[in-house]
């Protein structure tokens, strides 16, 4: 699948949580990324940390934005909220993030995060700071 992706280089955070694009709808301002977590992600209780599962949700939420405006904004969080419904077992995720509202300067995201069964583990809403992306940059130039 061809995507805005393929030219933007992946940050190592992204690598580590094995991020891979899996479906975008730009008209609908949705993305999908799968995941991959494994024994480096455990808490003592054997469980994947909560704070990778954030990591996911923010790694999800951020390319939706990009994706949905093409390349022409991106907003870094400056808030978000995240509820952890299910205890998540090392393997395979897939998180679908959405736009819920983009304005000038704040654009509200959301995410959810389900585990290789369909089953949803976390969701989180994102308040982000928009700035002008790549893509805009590269049109003025």
């Amino acid at each position: 699948m061809s995507s805005i992706f393929d030219d933007f280089p992946t940050p190592s955070s992204a690598k580590l949580l094995g991020w891979e694009v899996k479906a975008i709808d730009i008209a609908a301002k949705t993305i999908e990324i799968g995941f991959t977590a494994d024994e480096r992600f455990l808490n003592p209780a054997g469980t994947v940390q909560g704070g990778f599962l954030a990591a996911m949700l923010d790694d999800t939420q951020g390319p939706a934005l990009y994706a949905a405006s093409e390349g022409q904004v991106y907003a870094p969080t400056i808030d978000f909220h995240v509820v952890c419904l299910k205890p998540a077992r090392p393997g395979r995720f897939t998180a679908r993030g959405r736009v819920v509202s983009l304005g000038k300067t704040i654009a509200v995201t959301e995410a959810e995060l389900y585990d290789e069964a369909g089953i949803l583990i976390a969701r989180g809403t994102f308040t982000g700071r928009v700035m002008e992306g790549a893509m805009a940059r590269r049109d003025t130039a």
